[in-house]
């Protein structure tokens, strides 16, 4: 008896001693030099949980806040599985974001790629030349002189049919209501995709083409009741009813033109071999996904922000009644041109300012390639580098009372606002290519909604951060036409 007690008692210590080597080699990873300081939590969980702790405000998620706080502006810590080096710091963004294909690679973790995967290409095709390919794409169909020359009428368009229906309704959910409204658009100008809104489900496009950006971080278990299993079911269906669009367009009456971004690709499906139908209808999925989310919840926080500042609103509402008259002055009953859509100079501090408390763009992710040196420490090859631009755009250094929703302050700061300093949309090669899409859709939407209508709040507006901003209990408004602004609108009713 005596015997199989210390048999038992000498593994219960060799147990002991190696999980106590497992825990002291993953708090102590390996590294050439000096890992910057943090902590990378227990075995395979890291900080996971922590990282995704909410906070209840605009302000940084608890868990980089005290990071922070504790260890500065460069600190370590290990999500989903994957050691993860935290920037905050402009210098060190701005070096790193220049530093694509030299120093760092674009990087997902495993989660996100995997529901952006488009299935496997010719070993002919490089890699290089599909980013070519799709950033010339997106250029062509979404970039300035397209927005200049064709796209401004169908926003314009879109936008007054959903705000039209809005003010039937005795309340309307902003948020999904805007996913709705921005898949319509998004969807049109990409495959001529035509829906019938009063019978669309809001929900149904939130959840097919939305919440991508919650699986960022999260653990790349694809079993069914994780955030991945449903992300990817999600995307299954999304695609299949792509692929389908694209069969029906290729049976369609031959050499008809819609001018879409879908006619462009059929036609180049004749010569490009990694142009598959999975290919292209994930593409599709792609650019829907990464329009739809990011424009809403950044109008949606517009709305509430404006509700809560009559001031802004007023000045807003100045500038825009003031494009109005002097159309009226000029005798003209014209859509919105672009000379007036480049003249919003307030509207562009409040798209600016909104930008910057969104953060609709949480983390962006490189993976470094080989050892980079900063500050005295050693980020090791391999590794995950997460730039947060929500750190530097509520940094008191360089946006005074950073809290505080105040336009104005971009009149100092100017159009042109320090790259190192604005991250909203990405910086060097990972600059957005749709960014400025997105700030015309929303210009167009602030132009209609605060010159023929208004509303007023009836329950909601609540803010969390987990670290994506989200609104949990949404935010509710009645809505309104005003007659007197009846001008620009019969453009379209007549049409």
């Amino acid at each position: 008896m005596g015997e199989m007690f210390s048999i038992w008692l000498c593994f219960e210590g060799l147990f002991i001693i190696g999980i106590t080597h497992l825990v002291y080699k993953w708090r102590n990873p390996k590294c050439r030099g000096r890992l910057p300081p943090g902590s990378m939590g227990m075995p395979l969980i890291g900080e996971t949980f922590q990282f995704f702790t909410h906070g209840n405000s605009l302000d940084l998620p608890p868990f980089l806040k005290k990071g922070m706080e504790k260890y500065g502006s460069l600190f370590k810590t290990s999500v989903a599985g994957r050691p993860v080096v935290i920037s905050s710091d402009p210098e060190f963004n701005y070096f790193i974001i220049n530093q694509e294909g030299k120093l760092v690679q674009k990087w997902y973790m495993d989660s996100l790629s995997k529901t952006t995967d488009r299935g496997e290409f010719p070993t002919t095709v490089s890699a290089d030349k599909i980013t070519k390919y799709l950033r010339n794409l997106v250029l062509k169909h979404f970039g300035p002189e397209t927005l200049k020359q064709k796209l401004l009428p169908p926003v314009e368009e879109m936008v007054r049919r959903h705000l039209r229906l809005w003010s039937t309704k005795e309340s309307v959910e902003v948020q999904l209501s805007l996913l709705s409204m921005v898949f319509d658009l998004t969807a049109k100008l990409l495959f001529n995709y035509e829906t019938d809104i009063t019978q669309l489900s809001e929900s149904y496009v939130s959840q097919l083409f939305t919440n991508f950006s919650e699986i960022m971080m999260c653990f790349p278990l694809n079993i069914p009741g994780t955030a991945l299993y449903r992300a990817l079911k999600n995307k299954e269906k999304a695609v299949n009813m792509l692929k389908g669009i694209l069969e029906e367009r290729r049976r369609a009456i031959p050499n008809r033109s819609h001018g879409d971004i879908l006619d462009h690709v059929i036609q180049d499906m004749r010569d490009e071999t990694f142009l598959s139908d999975n290919f292209v209808a994930t593409t599709m999925f792609s650019i829907l996904s990464a329009n739809i989310e990011p424009i809403a919840t950044s109008i949606a926080l517009a709305i509430i922000l404006l509700t809560d500042h009559p001031s802004v609103l007023q000045e807003l509402r100045d500038e825009h009644e003031a494009i109005i008259s002097s159309r009226r002055v000029n005798n003209t009953d014209s859509t919105i041109t672009w000379d007036e859509y480049k003249s919003m100079t307030f509207t562009s501090y409040v798209i600016n300012e909104t930008f910057r408390l969104a953060n609709i763009t949480f983390g962006i992710l490189s993976k470094a390639i080989r050892d980079i040196e900063i500050n005295g420490y050693t980020i090791p090859s391999g590794w995950t580098i997460m730039i947060v631009p929500t750190a530097v755009h509520l940094n008191p250094n360089l946006f005074e009372d950073p809290l505080a929703f105040n336009p104005w302050r971009w009149k100092d700061l100017g159009s042109t606002a320090s790259c190192k300093n604005f991250l909203t949309f990405g910086g060097g090669m990972r600059a957005c290519l749709g960014a400025d899409y997105c700030r015309m859709v929303m210009a167009i939407f602030l132009h209609i909604l605060v010159t023929n209508y208004r509303w007023t709040k009836i329950k909601g507006g609540d803010i969390i951060r987990t670290p994506i901003l989200q609104f949990p209990n949404g935010f509710h408004i009645k809505i309104w036409e005003m007659k007197s602004w009846r001008t620009t609108e019969r453009v379209f009713t007549e049409r």
